[in-house]
């Protein structure tokens, strides 16, 4: 991701119109809010699920390691993207947006952001966003930022309080991201075993907490919603495909 622009994209959302109407492609699409979640690790917070479709056209890990791909999240995953669970876009915002404030909550534990060949739907982005005004959500993202107005998109949800780390495989595409603008998490293979380091942009990646100690939970880390611009989030391959995504991760780092 080298050479991005740092072109700002300028939206102005119409705070009285919070919820515009979805464009054809969007309205397929199924998205479910879980209110409380029952995962260990992520602790009792709200989290969404968004139908396959939405899944970057970038991301190494899909059908090679991908997490949700397997398990019980699978199983749900696909009754969301077949229309069995899950409402439209324009029900879901309404959800978010009857959340308590200053709720945090997770966005998409599986799914990413709606697309068109991988360029990010900019009407449900801003309305997505205008739904989690005075609530804390916060997402990660595969879309390559070098697409169509991805970057900017991106860096004005993250300036409107709804976070949004840009994924990453490699530190030198971390590295870009924090000099872009966005906040950055990085994949590793499950065998790392630094605990933090330094990237060779001199920013600093620590192991996500979550994943290091059995009494820390998403719900009470946080660190992926607010944290210092330079600092990198790592997780580490895990679940039944950690094997198949350590050996993205070395494809993805020759």
């Amino acid at each position: 991701m080298a050479g991005l622009s740092t072109k700002i994209l300028t939206i102005k959302p119409n705070p009285t119109q919070p919820h515009p109407a979805i464009d054809p492609m969007i309205s397929t699409l199924r998205f479910h809010l879980t209110q409380q979640s029952s995962n260990g690790k992520t602790g009792p917070i709200p989290v969404s699920t968004s139908s396959r479709t939405t899944c970057s056209p970038s991301c190494v890990f899909a059908g090679n390691g991908y997490y949700a791909e397997a398990g019980p999240l699978a199983l749900h995953w696909q009754k969301v993207t077949s229309g069995a669970r899950g409402v439209t876009a324009a029900e879901f915002c309404r959800l978010i947006a009857a959340l308590l404030p200053n709720q945090l909550w997770r966005h998409n534990q599986a799914g990413d952001l709606p697309h068109t060949l991988g360029r990010i739907s900019r009407r449900f982005l801003r309305q997505l966003v205008a739904a989690n005004r005075g609530r804390r959500g916060y997402t990660y993202s595969h879309h390559d930022l070098r697409l169509g107005e991805n970057l900017g998109l991106l860096r004005w949800a993250n300036r409107q309080g709804f976070t949004v780390n840009a994924s990453t495989e490699t530190e030198a595409a971390a590295d870009s991201a924090i000099a872009a603008g966005l906040p950055a998490v990085l994949a590793v293979q499950s065998i790392e075993k630094r605990k933090a380091w330094r990237t060779p942009g001199g920013n600093v990646v620590t192991v996500c907490p979550a994943q290091r100690f059995d009494s820390v939970k998403c719900s009470t880390c946080e660190l992926c919603h607010k944290r210092p611009p330079r600092l990198i989030i790592a997780f580490l391959a895990h679940d039944t495909s950690h094997k198949k995504a350590n050996a993205a991760l070395v494809g993805a780092n020759t």
